[in-house]
């Protein structure tokens, strides 16, 4: 039986090998404690029978007027738990409150343009490609926005594509 709960201390010293996938971006120990202090409704692990991590999403809620937003920073499973739904059952999480707790228009996470398996798995989740941001990973390979408008954007103004890629410096960060 998987367990799905908040993100704690604890965790930082038992994720590392989650984290080993080549496309999972991983960050210093400041950077995930700043999301378990200032938006612990958007970090959750999954963890399987003997307490092992099986996968975590990260994410926090940002932007101001119709730009507010749930974004997803992180959501990674181990390969041996993958092919389980387990990150649809993440990525609804965050949805869900991103939706439902802060009104948010829709939600938002960069992809490698590469990482085609995720990209398809995001489109199933009802994701759409809103932009090409071009070098947006280490200065070399593209990254794609994708975005999933919630119910506050009755319009779906939110996920009309642009028809340009971007550059990262004209990203907006809140």
């Amino acid at each position: 039986m998987t367990t799905i709960r908040r993100f704690s201390c604890n965790d930082l010293l038992r994720f590392a090998s989650v984290n080993l996938d080549h496309l999972t971006e991983t960050f210093n120990m400041s950077f995930y404690m700043t999301y378990m202090a200032r938006w612990p409704d958007y970090f959750h692990v999954a963890e399987a029978p003997g307490s092992h991590i099986m996968g975590y999403i990260m994410g926090k809620v940002e932007g101001q007027g119709e730009s507010w937003h749930g974004h997803v920073t992180a959501v990674t499973v181990a390969p041996e738990y993958r092919r389980q739904q387990l990150a649809k059952k993440l990525m609804n999480l965050l949805e869900d409150v991103s939706d439902k707790i802060d009104k948010a228009y829709f939600v938002d996470l960069f992809v490698r343009a590469s990482n085609t398996p995720a990209i398809k798995m995001y489109e199933k989740l009802g994701y759409v490609i809103y932009r090409r941001v071009l070098r947006y990973y280490s200065g070399e390979e593209d990254g794609l926005d994708m975005r999933k408008a919630l119910s506050r954007d009755v319009e779906k103004k939110s996920i009309i594509p642009l028809k340009r890629p971007v550059t990262p410096d004209e990203l907006e960060y809140d």
